[in-house]
């Protein structure tokens, strides 16, 4: 048996600590091996699911029509999103009420897009598969000048009131105030910063195959079912692209909002427990118009100031985690939480807006070697994410959608187009004003307040 020996210098003599810790390391048998990095490659094919509930108190779930019209426009103000009419790719990022599914797949053979067959459980009542097509590039747009001139208005006077927390009272330091008159860009950024992550969905990119598309856009029926399993098949995709979907990836239930009180005293909201929810986040958003000076009141559950725009979407188990410990989400065990009284008193309708995060899902086949020195190679991996959102006005007789008294104690006048110009009158500047750097938000207040 050979001996390994380690020279020592002499005594007295001084060792540098590089020299003491390499000299420790080659005592050490496999300590290069304990260091070694394990080599993973991406998946052949991704595969994307996104799966939404939405809901809106007083509304069932939207008729097979083709065009919504009016109302489809204003939903695509309220989400940012152009055409909501209809079943389209994109509509479990709207508000829509009903079930709605993204479904995306790409594989590193046919980087073009290639034509898949999902075939799917038959509990989901849609046919025993769904047509995925490729998304076709389109020539890059690019716009010059302004198109018209309420993308950049003047500006307006008034101000934006931010509070925060499920509270009865509003608490010490609040609100923060923004005045439209004072604010710079960097004064918007800074007032309206909250948290997001990047998107890592289920997207219409050139290259990727997508449902729905212009050959089959079926609605999603209301007890469709994703449990069980599902597999895809196509030019490029490996032939073991097949997996099991459980309970807890199904279609969430409606998340049901309901809400008492307001005025000059705290508006109660609450909801029934979803069995599959991580966590809750609600906000809510007004706009009144007095004597030309126009006052946004927007408010979170977070106990941090968060606005939460980014938060109204999907988010990864890993988010959702971390922001239970900053307390910016609510529990799942949590089902009900006040907002302060008065600070919606002078709305002229203020909007609730609701999510429930579900469980996401993160698959790769074959699974990841536990030995580091052998390489990762999946053939594929999917991704399923889950959502109910649900939307209210303040003031409604809870999910029944029926306003209570108004406060003007008179009904409003019906009108036969109330949306149109009226003949001799100039039409009305928006109330809300353009947020520099954040054109989503800025869309989104609009479309609420009506600007």
């Amino acid at each position: 048996m050979k001996t390994r020996h380690l020279s020592l210098p002499a005594r007295g003599a001084r060792v540098s600590p590089l020299t003491f810790a390499l000299a420790c390391a080659a005592l050490v048998p496999g300590a290069n091996a304990w260091a070694q990095t394990q080599v993973v490659k991406p998946p052949v094919a991704q595969y994307w699911m996104d799966v939404a509930t939405l809901s809106m108190a007083g509304m069932d779930e939207m008729p097979d029509v083709p065009d919504m019209g009016a109302l489809g426009g204003m939903m695509g103000g309220m989400t940012g999103m152009p055409g909501m009419s209809g079943v389209s790719f994109g509509a479990t990022r709207g508000m829509m009420p009903g079930r709605w599914l993204d479904l995306a797949v790409v594989t590193q053979r046919k980087p073009a897009g290639t034509e898949a067959t999902q075939t799917i459980p038959a509990g989901q009542n849609m046919g025993p598969s769904l047509l995925l097509l490729p998304v076709e590039a389109q020539p890059s747009v690019h716009k010059t000048g302004r198109e018209s001139a309420d993308e950049m208005p003047e500006r307006p006077k008034g101000r934006i009131l931010f509070y925060w927390g499920c509270s009865e009272t509003v608490r010490a330091g609040q609100p923060r105030v923004l005045d439209f008159a004072k604010a710079g860009v960097e004064d918007y950024g800074k007032f309206m910063m909250g948290r997001a992550v990047r998107d890592t969905g289920a997207k219409a990119t050139p290259g990727h195959a997508i449902w729905p598309n212009e050959k089959q856009r079926q609605k999603v029926p209301a007890n469709a079912s994703l449990t069980g399993e599902h597999a895809l098949s196509g030019e490029g995709l490996p032939a073991s692209l097949k997996f099991a979907i459980g309970q807890a990836q199904d279609f969430m239930p409606k998340l049901a909002l309901a809400n008492r009180g307001g005025g000059a005293s705290a508006t109660n909201v609450s909801w029934p427990g979803l069995p599959t929810a991580r966590a809750y986040f609600l906000n809510a958003m007004s706009g009144s118009d007095n004597a030309g000076e126009a006052e946004m009141v927007i408010w979170s559950s977070s106990e941090l100031p968060e606005p939460g725009w980014g938060l109204m979407d999907y988010a990864s188990n890993a988010n959702v985690d971390k922001w239970l410990k900053e307390k910016v989400l609510l529990p799942a065990s949590q089902t009900q939480c006040a907002i302060p009284a008065g600070i919606f008193a002078k709305a002229q309708g203020a909007m609730l807006r609701g999510i429930a995060y579900g469980q996401e899902l993160n698959l790769a086949h074959p699974p990841r070697p536990s030995d580091k020195r052998i390489a990762w190679e999946p053939e594929w991996a999917a991704k399923i994410r889950v959502k109910s959102m649900a939307m209210a006005t303040l003031g409604e007789d809870g999910a029944r959608g029926q306003p209570r008294a108004s406060r003007s104690g008179s009904a409003s006048q019906p009108q036969d187009n109330p949306g149109a110009p009226q003949p001799g009158v100039e039409p009305e500047k928006p109330k809300t004003p353009a947020i520099p750097g954040l054109p989503d938000v800025g869309r989104a207040l609009k479309g609420l307040f009506g600007g």
